[in-house]
């Protein structure tokens, strides 16, 4: 008979990894100050407790437990924070091994039990339906590289490049929330056909979307409206640029509709800077998980515009570079609504 061979067992010395976690962040004194935490938190500190407080009073995985010698096991803190360096670096499970003392299978399960809370718990406060106060909004798509995409699904996920992604459809305000995200249906989809498959005309089929009532050139108008690129269809709820504006009046709408325009195209560069983990090719094999990481990604970015629209914080994206980043989806993250665009330069010369 074979002998058993023991098992393999590390001791990290977690009481050790929450002592230094919490000495640099959230000690009296901490050795890294606010700036440094939001940079690596991706948040203000205040929100992320509030987060983790939330986590560990009403989601049993986050609360700090003993085992059956009567040793406390991980701390909400140290849960909490694998979870969000593994989203906003987009780094390897194991990467936090050595500060915070969580094997590779452990910070698996820190994440994937993080992302469902987060949708559980402020998933329908904060991808909620927008108001009649929330008008100006723009539509677009990106696409998110899946590099462990299943090789007989790949043909159904493959465009023009070759490599197999998932398209996200959203739609942003000038403030870069985001309002609505459309993930993961088969298909080599772009911006038109998305559409096909898409929600986001449900609330206005089912008469749930908000009264909006407006008038322009003397005509009353009560149908919210989304703008969009010259792609887009031509659709009474789609407002689009004026591809060669002559007289002042349509150059003016080109400049302004374009500037609004944008406000999508700097949430994705946003979203995708603050948490690197949708801005580098997917490695999950699982689409449905893929989904939940993008869906918790932006309820934690809208979480985050919402604290910080007050400060009047301007939100430079360079702050958040890690790595090499994937070319699936092209944002002009130095884009500015004070700058003139393009194609008034264009009509300039």
């Amino acid at each position: 008979m074979k002998a058993r061979k023991p098992r393999v067992y590390i001791e990290r010395n977690r009481e050790e990894g929450h002592l230094w976690l919490w000495n640099d962040y959230f000690s009296d004194t901490p050795t890294y100050p606010e700036n440094l935490f939001r940079r690596r938190f991706r948040m203000n500190k205040s929100l992320f407790m509030h987060i983790v407080h939330r986590l560990s009073n009403e989601v049993r995985f986050f609360r700090q437990k003993e085992d059956v010698t009567g040793r406390l096991g991980l701390s909400p803190l140290q849960k909490c924070t694998a979870a969000i360096r593994v989203l906003g670096y987009g780094s390897a499970l194991d990467a936090v091994d050595e500060y915070l003392r969580l094997g590779a299978t452990t910070t698996r399960l820190c994440v994937e039990n993080f992302v469902e809370a987060i949708i559980y718990l402020f998933g329908d406060e904060y991808l909620r339906i927008p108001t009649p106060n929330d008008l100006q909004r723009s539509i677009d798509c990106m696409h998110w590289e899946w590099k462990n995409c299943p090789t007989a699904w790949k043909g159904q996920y493959s465009r023009g490049s070759g490599k197999p992604t998932i398209v996200l459809e959203a739609v942003a305000s000038y403030d870069l929330w985001i309002w609505h995200a459309f993930l993961g249906p088969p298909g080599t989809l772009n911006d038109i056909n998305v559409l096909d498959r898409s929600p986001v005309f449900d609330d206005i089929i089912n008469s749930r979307a908000p009264q909006v009532n407006f008038s322009v050139n003397g005509r009353e108008y009560d149908m919210a409206y989304y703008l969009t690129d010259g792609i887009y269809p031509k659709w009474a709820t789609f407002i689009q640029s004026i591809p060669i504006p002559q007289e002042p009046k349509a150059v003016l709408f080109a400049q302004c509709q374009e500037a609004a325009r944008k406000d999508v195209e700097r949430a994705f560069g946003v979203l995708q800077a603050r948490f690197a983990i949708v801005k580098n090719p997917a490695l999950c094999w699982d689409k449905v998980k893929i989904e939940k990481i993008m869906r918790a990604c932006i309820i934690l970015h809208n979480m985050i515009v919402e604290n910080e629209r007050d400060e009047g914080t301007q939100y430079d994206v360079s702050n958040f570079q890690q790595g090499e980043g994937s070319e699936s989806s092209h944002v002009d993250f130095t884009y500015s609504t004070e700058i003139p665009t393009n194609l008034a330069n264009q009509m300039g010369v």
